[in-house]
This record gives C-alpha cells, sequence and structure tokens, in this order.
C-alpha cells in the first residue's frame, strides 16, 4: 500500500495481524513496517545492480531519533549507496563508503544519455588523467572543501601532467595549469551534485572555490603573416609533407571551423551546390557552416578516396587525418609565426571578417557562436569599418549642407 510518509500518516498506521508495509508514493523503496505489536521502523527495500532479488534494510524505528524526515533523508543517502553497486546491507550502513571513483562510474552511465560524445570524451579524460589518480579512493561522503581545494591546486601545478604512448601513433600529452583546472573543478561539481541527487551527499563541497583567472589570448595574423604562411604551406607540400594534413590547415584559415570540425568532415554533410556544410554535433550542437569560395574551391578539388566517408582521411587505417599538430608546428615554424596555434586561425578568420566591415552578428553566425557574447572578444576589431562609415556619412551629410 502506498502513501505519502509524513508524521501525520505514520502516527494514523494502526497494527494488524501480521506485518504490514506501507511504501512511500515519492522516494522508491522507502516504506513504513508496522508490526502486530504497533511498533513502526522506517526501512528500505531494493535491489543491488540487475539482480532480481529485493534486499530489504532497516534504517531505524519511528520516535527519536528517526522522525519521517530524517529517516527519509537516510534512504536517499543508501539509495546512492546502492546506485553506487555497494550492498548496504552487508556492512552497517555508517561504515559503508562510496569512492570517488565509484561515483565516477556511475555517473558517467547516467552522463551517456544526454552529453555529447566530446563533451564524455573530455569528461573521461579529465576523470581518468587527474581526478581518479588524486582523490579516486577517498569516501565522497567525507570531502571536505579542503580536499577539494588542495586537489584543485594539484592540478594547476601539473602533479598529474604525463607524457605517455597510448597506441602505434598515439601519445597523451597531459598538462596542468588553470584551464586544465578549473575545466576538471566543473566535472568535479557536477559529480558532486549527482551525489546529492543520490543522497550521498547533502552539499557540494566545490561550491565557494574561486576558479583560476585566465589570460584571454587573441592572436592575429596581419596580411604579411598570411602571405608567409601560404608560402610555407607551399614549401612544406613540395617538401613531401602529407598533402591531406595541409589541405586541412588550409580549409582551417579559409572557413573558420573549428579543428574538431574539419579534421572529422564528412563528404555527406558537404552541399558543394549550395555552399553548404551541415555540422550534426559541433560544439554549440548541430549547425551550418557557410563555405566562401575559396574553401569550396579546395574541397571541390580534393580526391576523394574509395570506401572512405573522410574529407581529410587518414593515409593510413580508417579515420580522419591524425598528427596535424606536429605537422603545423613544422608549418608554423617555416613561416615564422611563434607561438601561433592552430586554434587561432579561427581567431585570424574573425578578425579579417570584422576589419572586413562585418557586422559582430554575422561574424557569430559563420563561427557557430550560439551565444553573442562569444562574439564580443572581436568587437574592438570593428572601429576601424565604423570609423569609416561615421566618415563616410558625416562627410556625405556635410556635403548636403554645405549645397548651394
Amino acid at each position: 500500500m502506498k502513501m505519502r510518509i509524513s508524521k501525520r500518516s505514520v502516527d494514523e498506521l494502526v497494527a494488524g495481524e501480521k506485518d504490514t508495509f506501507w511504501w512511500d508514493d515519492a522516494l522508491k523503496g522507502f516504506g513504513v513496517k508496522v508490526t502486530p505489536l504497533g511498533k513502526k521502523v522506517f526501512v528500505l527495500q531494493y535491489r543491488v545492480g540487475k539482480s532480481g532479488t529485493p534486499r530489504r534494510i532497516t534504517i531505524g524505528e519511528y520516535g527519536q531519533p528517526w522522525s519521517p524526515d530524517r529517516a527519509r533523508d537516510e534512504a536517499m543517502r543508501l539509495r546512492g549507496i546502492v546506485a553506487s553497486g555497494v550492498d548496504p546491507a552487508d556492512r552497517p550502513p555508517d561504515k559503508v563508503s562510496v569512492t570517488v571513483k565509484q561515483l565516477w562510474e556511475k555517473y558517467l552511465e547516467q552522463a551517456s544519455a544526454h552529453k555529447k560524445p566530446t563533451t564524455l570524451a573530455r569528461d573521461r579524460s579529465s576523470a581518468i588523467r587527474h581526478v581518479i589518480p588524486l582523490i579516486g579512493e577517498k569516501d565522497v561522503r567525507t570531502l571536505t572543501k579542503p580536499d577539494i581545494q588542495s586537489f584543485f591546486s594539484s592540478v594547476k601545478a601539473g602533479k598529474t601532467a604525463t607524457d605517455e604512448k597510448t597506441g602505434p601513433r598515439g601519445r597523451a600529452i597531459v598538462k596542468g595549469g588553470p584551464g586544465t583546472a578549473n575545466r576538471t573543478l566543473d566535472l568535479l561539481s557536477s559529480m558532486m551534485t549527482f551525489a546529492i541527487e543520490l543522497g550521498i551527499r547533502q552539499d557540494n563541497p566545490t561550491k565557494g572555490i574561486k576558479k583560476f583567472s585566465l589570460r584571454t589570448r587573441d592572436r592575429y595574423l596581419n596580411s604579411e603573416e598570411l602571405k608567409r604562411l601560404g608560402e610555407a604551406l607551399v614549401a612544406e607540400q613540395a617538401s613531401g609533407t602529407n598533402p591531406v594534413a595541409l589541405a586541412a590547415i588550409r580549409f582551417l584559415s579559409l572557413s573558420g571551423c573549428r579543428k574538431s570540425e574539419a579534421l572529422g568532415l564528412k563528404w555527406s554533410w558537404i552541399d558543394l551546390e549550395n555552399s553548404l556544410v551541415s555540422l550534426p554535433d559541433s560544439k554549440t550542437g548541430a549547425r551550418q557552416l557557410h563555405l566562401g569560395s575559396a574553401a569550396k574551391d579546395l574541397l571541390m578539388n580534393m580526391p576523394r578516396f574509395a570506401n572512405s566517408p573522410w574529407v581529410f582521411p587518414s593515409a593510413r587505417g580508417e579515420g580522419p587525418v591524425v598528427g596535424i599538430r606536429k605537422i603545423w608546428d613544422a608549418v608554423r615554424i617555416r613561416a615564422g609565426l611563434g607561438d601561433f596555434r592552430l586554434h587561432d586561425l579561427r581567431h585570424s578568420f574573425a578578425s579579417s571578417a570584422v576589419s572586413a566591415g562585418q557586422s559582430l552578428y554575422v561574424v557569430g553566425k559563420l563561427l557557430g557562436h550560439s551565444q553573442a557574447r562569444t562574439t564580443q572578444r572581436y568587437a574592438h576589431l570593428a572601429k576601424g569599418p565604423v570609423q569609416s562609415a561615421a566618415d563616410a556619412i558625416s562627410d556625405e551629410i556635410a556635403k548636403k549642407l554645405a549645397a548651394k
């Protein structure tokens, strides 16, 4: 039988000839057992994992200290323990711990249903490379704000940094720094919120921890640098560098798209007739990329490889091109571009658009920004076109005012 378990409803329960159970209509498995002698006991019924056998654990007898509200909180905590794959009946409830690693595994299960693959990959990297090595064995229930602050500082300091081979052609270079620490803190905060939902914790120990300030770095190529970049791309191709990787770099400079969007580009997404690319899963969700004529010409001249869906396929294997960072470094050094990053080609595309007089709204559409404030970083570049417009308009009005 079901009811909303409260002080009033529990007080009204009467004993029967045998044990009777009343189940809460809001919290699954939370109930009250009433014995023939009139004793009222809070219980939790549950299943661990995929087991078909229900288990039942006693929370405590109604009365001090077990009020309905306190028993409900304990039932939620126990449900969290069950969700982590641990049977609280095997040990006293106050001795059962849920480690951060166990919480991560449960968090990943539920996150997989609604997070994008790219976001999941980033979360998985943060967990495996930073969270689990530093605090994976800690009990989620006893994590404190100082614990989180120490963890946060350790990631920034690079205590989890590593450089290791991950396969015949792969390498994992893990660095610390403020940006990495901030992203990892975001993941940990989400995990702690999940722990609250499961009833494992009552609070989020990441709250109030101030993120590290990040220096916004916007680097653009001027006309001379763009010329040197073009010459370097030609020279690298002449020296035998992978032409597909070089074409991908050129496409990045001509389209303003993100590296992940370009390298993951498939022919089936491209409508050359209408100069459009339909990206099903960009950073901001599905979007259309408008191709300029030069970017379109590049794609039209790209060779298509049999049985490969990729625009920029790998020379070996079945996936898209890899190792582009190493090739970019060679191009960058040859062009004398200093520490200019591959992602900065996107900033250069935006700066060229704004400097050419395009509105921030249009630039945001070209870049696939979901929020206008993201494009505001380029607002200072609009002074030239805006000033030119102001000069032209004021001069025209002045001429008319002076007309005789």
